[in-house]
């Protein structure tokens, strides 16, 4: 274990006694505002990007008795008069007589409400750091869709900032919150597959990533600007050159087509490909398992470089994680040890030993995995509490990192040396380049 990595996770083991699945524990500072004191105080939500993914997390927020929807925030009409109907239609339908719900273009409108707690953001990537950093600012709790941010430097400068300003900041990495892979992490971490040498991780393959899961070309042909998207807005700090493509943005219609998802996360520029979309999940697993979730690795190989035929990544234990497909193509994480493999995928745990199956443990009792509450749940007690949730800000940036890492070696088809305690490239500045890109004019980050 790196020194730095022992010293945090020993000073911060106590704290993580309360919230048992957290890796971390952080406590938020004292100074940091109780915003409800009372449980029957309801924490009020805004959300801000109304995508297919924010829809996803809105039926799991709205549901809760002791939260309370009050806007959203988009840049595209239709998707802000899609969010209108359903939060209307949801709370009419359990009773609530007087229904109110504002929304805005511009996401500082809901930042400037004084009566909201707490923000979901759910944007395309290259929004996450800008509004995220903007909420630590105006005393908001934050939701962050994962992965967390777009370049390694954005993740370093929202660290910064969300404990400067005493933020709770919860990653959608709800993953960590899922049966299979708290029970798959906890068996790795307290050495029931003895050594774990090395670790297969899938991000999966799609039309856009056929072969590794890195960012395509953003070659799409412009297209017009449909009405009621503002696009100088959706581009945010991106530069102006990138044109507007409906797979970008997809065009939705009421009852139509509200299923839909933008296409920005696979190609460079505006998303990271596969390899930060499933790979903000899959490489977080197994970071988790090994304990590096607040490290990382050392040495970063692209595929086809010497005799390495998959993306590897080393780390200073010894241990070897690779992205490669493996069993049924599954997008999941494979760890080998010296006593056996666990195999663990959304809804599928396989192991080598059947003393190590899930309904094993839950009969004995021996691993908790079952008794953790949904993700969004832990989000709501930590913004209550002021105890960081199960994947804080540091996680989040961690398994981002990994993430990007894996495609700067891949752009530059070449091996790169990360030092993760400090968080650099050791003597490349053709990679250190690679952390970031210049914002347009009118953009900046600021903690």
């Amino acid at each position: 274990m790196q020194r730095r990595d022992f010293l945090r996770t020993s000073a911060l083991g106590a704290a993580g006694l309360i919230l048992p699945s957290s890796i971390s524990g952080i406590t938020a500072s004292a100074k940091a505002p109780v915003t409800k004191k009372s449980a029957n105080d309801k924490i009020t939500l805004g959300f801000i990007g109304l995508g297919q993914q924010a829809m996803n997390l809105l039926n799991g927020f709205i549901t809760m008795d002791d939260v309370q929807v009050v806007a959203g925030c988009d840049v595209y009409d239709i998707k802000r008069d899609r969010f209108v109907r359903r939060v209307t239609d949801y709370y009419t339908k359990k009773g609530v007589k007087k229904v109110r719900v504002d929304v805005y273009e511009d996401y500082q409108d809901v930042l400037a409400r004084p009566d909201i707690d707490a923000v979901v953001i759910a944007t395309p990537d290259h929004q996450h750091a800008l509004i995220a950093i903007a909420a630590c600012k105006a005393g908001k709790d934050i939701y962050l869709e994962k992965p967390l941010t777009l370049t390694i430097y954005e993740g370093q400068q929202l660290v910064k900032a969300v404990r400067k300003y005493n933020r709770i900041l919860q990653v959608g990495s709800q993953q960590r919150s899922s049966a299979e892979f708290i029970h798959a992490a906890t068996l790795a971490r307290e050495g029931e597959l003895g050594k774990i040498r090395k670790i297969k991780v899938y991000v999966g393959r799609n039309d856009v990533n056929r072969v590794t899961g890195a960012p395509a070309p953003n070659n799409l042909p412009p297209m017009d600007i449909p009405a009621g998207l503002n696009w100088d807005k959706w581009l945010g700090p991106l530069p102006t050159t990138v044109r507007y493509h409906s797979d970008l943005d997809p065009v939705i219609t009421p009852t139509q087509n509200e299923q839909l998802w933008g296409a920005w996360r696979w190609y460079k520029v505006t998303g990271g490909g596969l390899m930060t979309d499933w790979g903000a999940h899959m490489f977080d697993i197994a970071q988790w398992a090994i304990g590096k979730d607040l490290g990382g690795p050392v040495d970063i190989i692209p595929p086809g470089y010497s005799f390495y035929d998959h993306l590897t990544y080393k780390y200073d234990n010894g241990i070897e994680v690779t992205e490669e497909p493996f069993d049924d193509g599954t997008p999941g994480v494979k760890i080998y040890g010296d006593k056996g493999y666990i195999r663990v995928c959304r809804g599928i745990f396989e192991a080598s030993d059947k003393r190590w199956d899930m309904r094993s443990a839950q009969d004995d009792g021996n691993v908790p995995y079952e008794t953790k509450v949904g993700h969004h749940r832990t989000f709501i007690e930590s913004v209550r509490s002021r105890i960081d949730p199960n994947v804080p800000v540091e996680v989040g940036h961690s398994s981002c990192t990994v993430c990007n890492l894996g495609n700067i070696a891949m752009e530059l088809g070449r091996p790169v040396v990360w030092n993760p305690i400090v968080q650099k490239f050791m003597n490349d500045p053709e990679a250190t380049k690679l952390m970031h890109y210049d914002y347009r004019s009118g953009y900046s980050l600021e903690v």
